[in-house]
């Protein structure tokens, strides 16, 4: 499996990111992690202090129609696994995030950002993981 790594696109979200993560700190006082945002946007249901929330969330899953509107067609997205191990996979990551209490961008790029030993800890955590995992997946397995 071979992956295309794009370094002016990957330099541009993660700008993207990192200012969606102060402009949330900035106006709101609230650290910008995915999963609990989206938790929040699901389980606490409908409260005056969620439409930012639902304004994070479409702005995340809009992406895809602006770059359509922009260059006239929609990114590719190949999952080169199995429905199986995509349901397990998400299983994991969702058991991960709430063991660990956050994501890869509460604690990766906010926490990290505020010198949180916790932070430091679950992002090194997510980072060995993944690279055994691809370890384990592309050469162990032979995926």
């Amino acid at each position: 499996m071979e992956t295309d790594f794009t370094p002016v696109l990957s330099l541009v979200g993660g700008v993207l990111i990192g200012v969606a993560a102060v402009l949330l700190m900035a106006l709101r006082g609230r650290i910008f992690g995915a999963t609990g945002l989206l938790a929040g946007a699901v389980f606490n249901g409908v409260h005056s202090d969620n439409a930012w929330r639902f304004a994070l969330l479409l702005g995340m899953v809009s992406g895809p129609a602006a770059m359509w509107l922009i260059t006239g067609s929609l990114p590719v997205v190949e999952v080169p696994i199995s429905t199986p191990a995509l349901i397990l996979g998400g299983v994991i990551v969702g058991l991960g995030v709430t063991w660990g209490g956050g994501c890869t961008s509460g604690h990766g790029v906010c926490g990290m950002a505020r010198f949180s030993l916790r932070s430091f800890v679950a992002t090194g955590t997510f980072m060995v993981m993944t690279f055994l995992t691809v370890y384990v997946v592309r050469h162990v397995l032979g995926g």
